[in-house]
């Protein structure tokens, strides 16, 4: 079995759960779903969609960093919304964090998140080391 160590950063919220925020292994990094937390209070932030969107995107920025990556690193991302009428401006911040050629991507609506949050996101990133 390859060995797999757990991602701890500050610049994003604490897992509430057993779990992390992401794991590494065989230079592959999994994040955790990400909502709009807060990493300094824990709390979900306020405000329009597209501040959820950048506060989610902050904090999976901050996750790959502490994994040794970045944001070019990943491979595929799932983004959970619980309305896909947000889809467009979701769309719009999420293409302001990534660059060509772009992660692989699904987008599902769902019924709810954690805590009330309106999207979540996670990540599947490939760092080679």
């Amino acid at each position: 079995m390859p060995e797999k160590h757990a991602v701890k950063t500050d610049k994003a919220p604490g897992a509430i759960g057993p779990y992390s925020q992401a794991v590494k292994s065989s230079g592959w990094v999994f994040t955790a779903g990400v909502i709009a937390l807060d990493p300094a209070s824990g709390e979900m932030i306020g405000g329009t969609i597209q501040d959820q969107a950048h506060r989610v995107l902050q904090s999976l920025k901050g996750i790959l960093e502490a994994g040794g990556g970045s944001m070019d690193h990943v491979v595929k991302t799932t983004i959970y919304l619980t309305d896909l009428k947000d889809f467009a401006a979701v769309n719009e911040i999420y293409g302001q964090y990534f660059n060509r050629p772009f992660p692989a991507r699904s987008t599902v609506q769902v019924a709810a998140l954690p805590k009330g949050a309106a999207i979540e996101i996670e990540a599947v990133a490939y760092t080679g080391f």
